[in-house]
Formats: C-alpha cells, structure tokens, sequence
C-alpha cells in the first residue's frame, strides 16, 4: 500500500440523535455537543442541537470522548466507539429541578467567540427570572430591550427599535406563528407568559436565510414541549395577575401536553370603587397556551400548539377597546436518515381589533383583522463535518380587512368598509454553515422571495399630487402585481484562538406588510396594509462587523458590533393625514428612503454570585421623503444617540438572590409646535419640523429580591419582591401644550408621566 493512502482511505461515519432532558423529556435547544479522540494525535469536531434538538455529526472511524452539555444542565461525557452510522439519544440532567435553580449562567463557553454569525443572541427563561420588571412579571420581550442595539419604545409600550427600525419592522415569532401586535394592556405587558417558553433568538444582523418578512429583527420563540416523565403544577400570584401551568405525560417517553394559562383581575379591585362609573369600566386580559407532542417512533413526532389572547378596555358603556391574537401551528419532526432532518408546519395567526364608541345617538364600532394561513418545509443537511445545509419554501397567504365602521340606525355616521386586501407572500431559500478551517467560517445563501398583489376589488394610479387618478377593478384570485426580490445572506468569521474572534456580514432583507399608524407609539389600532400596485415592498441592505472575545476562564465576554443600515421605499405620512378617512388611504401616504448607523458595545459576566451585564448602544436614524421637511433628511422617531442598561444579579446565599437594573436613553425624537393662531376663540398650532425636537432624556432604576421558602416534600415556592422605578424619577409620557390660563398669548408645556415608585409583590410554587 502507497504510503498515505490508508489515511486518506479513512472510513467515515455518522453519529446523530436526538438530546433532550432527562426529568422532562424536553428537547433541548442549541444543546453543545463536542468529540475528540481518545487518543492524542486526531482533531475534534463539535456540533449544536437545531430547534427541534436532532444534532448530526461527521467523524473518521475510532474512539472519542463526548461531551455534551447546554445552559441549565450538568454536563455529560462518554465514551462512544465510532464504527459504523450510530443513532443515539442523549439526556442531561437539570443542575437543579426545582424553584431553587437560581444561579444565571448567560451562555454556553464561547458561544460568541465561534461561527460567523452577527448579531445575534439567545435567551432563556432560566437567565430572566430574575431580572426586576413592572409588576413583577417575568416578561422576556421586555428583558431583549435591555440588550445592545435594541430600544424601548417607551414607557408602557411592548413595541422596540432594532437598529433604527420601526415597531412593525421586527418579525415575532411564536412556534413559527406572526404575531402582530405582541402587548397586552396597551404595552405594559407583553402577549408571552414566561412559563410557556422554552427558548428566544434574536436575530439583529445577518439573520440566516429561513427567516424574511421583516427589515429589521427576527424574534423566533419556542414554546415548551411539556413534561413526558411526570405530571407537573406550577403558578404565581402577583399584585395584578395570576397564572398556572399544568404539563404532563399523555404516555411516558412518547408523549406530553402543556397548558399555560394568566389572567390579570385589575377589574375585581375597580369594582370596589366607591365611583360608580370605576365599576362599571373594565380593564384586563387572558392568554393561554396550549402545546401536544406525540413521538410516532423514532423517526417521527408530530407538534400541535396555540395561543390565545383578549384584551379588554371599556368605559362603562361609551367606550370599549378588544384586541387579540390568536395563532396555531402543526408540525411534523422527520429523520430521513443520520445526514437529512426535514420539517413540515402548516400555521395559522390571527389578530384584530375592534373599538366601540356610543356618544348620545350615535353608536358606532371600527374593526380591522389581519389572517394568515402559512405552510413551511424545511431541511436540514449534514453535508459533512464542514458543512450544515439548510434549504426550504415557504407560502403565506394574508387575508386583511384594514377597516370597516359599523354605525346603528340612529346614528349620524354612515357604515363605511375598506376593502378587503388579498395577498400571497412565497420564498424559496437555501443557506450553507461551512467551516473553512478552524478558524474560518462562512456562512452564505440567499432568499428568492415573491409577492403576488391579489385581486378582489378596486386598485388606484395616483397623480403627482398623491389623488386619484384612475380606478381599476380586479376580480378575485386575480393577480394585480408580482414582486420578486432576491435576498443575499453572507457572513465571515475569523477565530483568532479559543478567546477571541472577528466577523463580518451582509443581508438584504425585503418586507411587505406595513404598519400605518397616526400616534408616536404602537398601539393596538394601528392598521396593518400590504404591498400593492402602489405601495411598494420595503428593502433594506445591511453591514455589520463586530469583535468578540472572552476573558481567560470564560467568566466574561465582551463584544463590540457596528452596523450600516441603508433602507429603501420607507412609508410616512403626508402633513395632516387622516388614515381613517373615506378616502384611500394610499393618498395619505409619502414614500422615501432612510439610513441607520451605530456602534454597540456589551460587557457580560456569566458565572458566579455576581452576574449580569452593560450594554451601551450610540446610533444614528435618519429619514429622507420627499414632500417632508423640505424634502431634507430628518431624525426618525426611533432615532437615539445615547443608550444604556446595566443589569446585575447576586446570589446572596442559597436562598435570596438581589438583582437590579437601570437604563438611561436620549429622549424620543417628536414633533413639537413651532407657533400657534387664533381661529375665533379656539388655539390652532401648526408645525414645521418633523421630529425637530426630542423628549427629555429617560432613565429608571429597578431593585428586586427573591427568596426561596422552605420546601415541603415535592412543593417548593418563592416570594419575589420589586420595586419598579426606585428612585421616583418622573419620565415624560407625553407632553401636551396648552395656553396660560392667565396669558393666552403664552404657551405652556405639561408633561405627563406614567409611574414614580411601583411595589410589587408574587408567589411562585411548583410540584
């Protein structure tokens, strides 16, 4: 034999499986698991756990060492003799299974040192427990705004800005499912009950080429699968709402249910106002979540999960304001063989909101629902050791009702209905994780995306002047427009050592579905459009290069991303528009572009009594649309210079664990009055800047305590203090001007705030 050959004769096999929990049977997400050969001398190999945790990996024939762990778990190792295709289950087991588990540990060693992914980061409902909220409900959509490149958009707003995008530029996602209005009780709570989730990624930069929809972020949450190994209650009551979880084995090891339910009784304590009016008003919400999962064998498991939730906000019988999303989704797990892992979902998402108003005569109700129906195949390829391949379409058909206004009899209000929108949104996506070498990695695809405009009713051609020019009627299944964009995704990562790493990436995302709203604020009755013969497809090219490094020891991580946002065919509205207007909404409408740019830094520390981290975010958000001020660029209202949080957790002892948080950010850009007129004895301001001025610099400090009580056999519970805002800071909620009352010719501005200091107090059991 030549010598050589038997080394390049080496016979390869496959080892492939899937890792879950060993006291819940959950799959585990992202789970680490990493080979070396028992003998000195080979190379190591390592892979990571997809969304439904099947892992496959590539190796030469011989013995390795494996070890296998992820966030929450101890870690495990074995010894595996690799020769032949191995098929092997893994289960770890939990550091702790019970309510005492509050050690934070942020991240897997290295995670962001590795790959060449930007922008991304993963949380899991371990590391949020104990990060003081409002309330005191564990809310992960309001811990990812603590986070570098992400902003609140506001104080009692579930709504946030990514990299100078807007609310409705970020894609939520519920087990595959949009979610399109994601906050209940107009913001202060979002729609996702922390028990119910197993897993969150955000995607900021070069989001892979899966995922398309939206210009700014992809949000990807995972429901919890439910305990297959023992049936399992757990709850809290809080100041304001309660909840319960109740999982369980439908048959051991195959198959499980979760039920998750929260419900606030803000209107029990209103009906003890001594104001008659107070008891007759309501105010609160519900959400549940429902999951079922059934293992057919060992190639298959089929997943059925929903959400449902109402808001409900009424002023005895004048006004009323629902809202609510509803989602489901069906997903069939398929093992082709050890390389090709496929996914099949059909979804549904739902959302709409209705708003009634009964003044004297009149009696009239606004109601707007957007409807998906959604069918997804994905694969997964283990190409080899160096390669992950990821391929699929995707097919979304969107049924909008944008608004309709329903009148009594003796009203003097006419019915009027927008029509119906009728659309379908296509993508057919393809992506490849190579790793070069051990310290290059690429990652690079693309998305050929495609908008049909569908017909049903009557499409507009606008003059310069934005009015109605011509009307063309369409029947129903016609298409009135086609768009295809192609999406490139590239990213390029140099690991300098173990410690430390650069990275590089680039993305186009396009998006079709755009929010029109006439407050500063997302609210619940903003109102969704899509593309059409007018409205074109929104496009943004993004640059992102960030440095990554770990301090000896993995107790800390630093990284430092900046970014380039250039946007295209950006939506706002002319001076004075009136979105609810008779008229077409498409000549209320202006058109332009926008450029985003900013640096993000973040120190973490991630073990020990002492963790947390510091992000401090500088930015830039600019607009240019012509027929807005002077046709010159001008601050977005997302647009902050200065962003920071600074979040700590300490484990005081076995039993209580302190943590706090304080954020500071420049003040929104907003539209202030430049003078005012007298129109007979009415004040009239008018305006000339678009986002000229800002709102005062915001800041707040959260303090938190949690402490565990004495367990009794399999019941273990915990108290959780917080006082939100401890230092009383008054934040401007809104600020309104009004005449002096005792000179009219002068202006005054009154500000509004939302919350000084805010107790809270729950009780959080399990057994």
């Amino acid at each position: 034999m030549l010598p050589g050959v038997q080394g390049y004769a080496q016979q390869r096999y496959i080892l492939s499986g899937i890792i879950k929990a060993r006291q819940s049977g959950e799959t585990i997400i992202g789970a680490s698991i990493r080979l070396r050969p028992q003998e000195p001398g080979g190379n190591a190999a390592g892979t990571a756990s997809n969304e439904y945790g099947f892992y496959s990996v590539t190796l030469p024939a011989g013995t390795y060492v494996l070890e296998a762990s992820a966030i929450g778990k101890k870690t495990d190792t074995m010894v595996i003799d690799l020769n032949k295709n191995i098929r092997l289950p893994l289960f770890l087991n939990n550091e702790s299974a019970n309510l005492e588990e509050v050690v934070v540990k942020a991240s897997s060693k290295g995670r962001a040192v590795s790959g060449a992914q930007t922008g991304v980061e993963k949380l899991s409902v371990r590391e949020i427990k104990n990060i003081p909220v409002l309330f005191g409900e564990k809310d992960v959509m309001k811990t990812v705004q603590l986070l570098p490149g992400i902003k609140s958009a506001g104080e009692g707003n579930a709504g946030f800005f990514v990299r100078g995008g807007s609310t409705d530029q970020n894609q939520i996602l519920l087990d595959e499912a949009n979610v399109y209005n994601a906050s209940h009780m107009l913001g202060f709570f979002s729609t996702f009950n922390s028990d119910a989730i197993k897993d969150l990624t955000l995607f900021k930069g070069g989001m892979p080429a899966q995922y398309g929809g939206r210009l700014s972020s992809v949000i990807d949450i995972k429901m919890n699968e439910g305990n297959n190994q023992e049936q399992e209650i757990s709850g809290g009551i809080g100041v304001i709402s309660a909840k319960l979880n109740v999982e369980g084995p439908i048959q051991k090891d195959r198959s499980s249910y979760l039920i998750t339910g929260r419900r606030t009784y803000a209107d029990l304590f209103m009906k003890l106002s001594p104001d008659s009016n107070v008891r007759r008003s309501k105010m609160g919400f519900y959400d549940l979540n429902a999951k079922l999962n059934y293992e057919i064998g060992e190639k298959d498991r089929i997943y059925l999960s929903g959400y449902f939730g109402q808001d409900k906000l009424t002023f005895t019988d004048q006004f009323g304001l629902f809202w609510g999303n509803g989602t489901g989704t069906l997903r069939w797990n398929h093992i082709f063989n050890s390389r090709l892992f496929a996914n099949t979902s059909v979804i549904f998402s739902n959302y709409n909101y209705e708003v009634s108003v009964k003044s004297g005569a009149n009696d009239i109700s606004l109601f707007s629902q957007i409807r998906d129906w959604n069918i997804k195949q994905d694969y997964q390829l283990n190409a080899g050791n160096n390669h992950n391949v990821r391929f699929g379409w995707t097919s979304t058909y969107h049924n909008i009702r944008p608004g309709e206004i329903h009148a009594s009899e003796s009203s003097s209000i006419n019915n009027r209905v927008h029509q119906r929108r009728y659309s379908l949104e296509s993508a057919l996506y393809a992506s490849d994780n190579w790793k070069i070498s051990d310290k290059f990695s690429l990652t690079y695809g693309a998305r050929l995306s495609v908008f049909n405009v569908l017909g049903g009713g009557d499409f507009y051609t606008l003059d310069e002047d934005g009015k109605v020019k011509d009307t063309l009627t369409y029947a129903k299944g016609d298409v009135v427009k086609t768009y295809w964009n192609l999406e490139p995704r590239l990213a390029l990562g140099y690991q300098f050592s173990s410690l430390s790493s650069v990275k590089a990436s680039y993305v186009r995302n396009v998006q079709n579905m755009h929010l029109l709203s006439n407050s500063t604020s997302s609210q619940p009755t903003d109102k969704w459009l899509s593309s059409n013969n007018i409205i074109q497809p929104e496009i943004a090219d993004q640059f992102s290069v960030g440095y990554y490094r770990n301090l000896p020891g993995n107790r800390y991580e630093i990284t430092v991303e900046a970014y380039y946002k250039d946007m295209q065919n950006l939506i706002d509205y002319r001076d004075g528009a009136d979105i609810y207007s008779n008229q077409s909404v498409e000549t209320q409408l202006l058109y332009g572009k926008g450029r985003a740019y900013g640096l993000e830094w973040m120190f973490r520390k991630k073990t020990g009594k002492l963790t947390g981290w510091v992000s401090y975010t500088l930015s830039k958000t600019e607009r240019k649309i012509d027929g807005i001020n002077n046709n010159d660029w001008y601050r977005a209202r997302q647009d902050r210079t200065h962003d920071i949080a600074v979040v700590a957790m300490y484990q005081l002892n076995k039993k209580w664990v302190l943590s706090a948080n304080w954020v500071y950010y420049t003040g929104d850009a907003v539209t202030f009055p430049n003078g005012k007129y007298t129109v007979g004895e009415q004040t009239v301001y008018y305006y000339t800047n678009r986002n000229g001025y800002r709102m005062p610099a915001y800041h707040r400090l959260d303090l938190a305590a949690t402490v565990q009580l004495a367990p009794r056999k399999k019941w273990h519970h915990e108290l959780a203090f917080g006082l939100y805002n401890a230092y009383g800071r008054e934040n401007a909620y809104m600020i309104n001007f009004q005449d002096n009352k005792d000179d009219p010719s002068k202006t005054e501005a009154v500000q509004i705030s939302l919350f000084r200091w805010v107790p809270s107090i729950s009780y959080n059991f399990k057994f």
